[in-house]
């Protein structure tokens, strides 16, 4: 099983919090994110009833190894692909803080001003599913497109931010 990759302190680097559960962990696992600049997809989650048993279907049909992430009483899991120690998405229960998401692939793309790219979804015929979130290192929204899809936007707070992020987008 991969572990990440951790800085002195046994944090993870990249960490965020999952779905703004502060898990308190200075050692041990958190969920990861990427550093990702703006525009970019960082993250990639996906909601189900009951995470354990779809995990597995992943771990043999993809080859992905798995990082339990301790939640409130129960495991959500991050997914590390073969021959690397960094997880690439997550495997969630549809409960706790993932309570009413819906149980599809969701992903998270990096904006550099979280109101105004939320000002701009309702501008654009789309809606705000899921209001603002503290994230630990950042803090998200889940969002509509005007076709129906799905899918949240995630800023960075400035300390944690990756260095050479773009000007613009959202």
């Amino acid at each position: 099983m991969g572990e990440g990759k951790h800085d002195p302190e046994g944090t993870l680097t990249g960490a965020i919090v999952h779905d703004g559960v502060d898990t308190g962990a200075k050692s041990g696992p958190r969920w990861v994110m990427a550093q990702t600049k703006v525009g970019q997809m960082g993250w990639m989650d996906l909601t189900i009833e009951n995470a354990s048993e779809v995990r597995g279907f992943y771990e043999t049909v993809v080859g992905w190894s798995v990082m339990p992430i301790e939640m409130e009483g129960y495991d959500d899991y991050c997914m590390i692909p073969p021959g690397s120690d960094a997880p690439v998405v997550g495997i969630c229960h549809a409960r706790g803080p993932n309570l009413g998401i819906p149980p599809y692939w969701l992903p998270y793309f990096t904006v550099a001003d979280l109101e105004r790219s939320l000002e701009a979804v309702r501008a654009r015929g789309g809606t705000v599913v899921r209001d603002i979130k503290d994230a630990g290192t950042g803090r998200f929204a889940l969002i509509k497109d005007p076709s129906g899809a799905v899918c949240s936007l995630f800023q960075w707070k400035a300390d944690d931010a990756p260095s050479a992020a773009p000007e613009g987008g959202g």
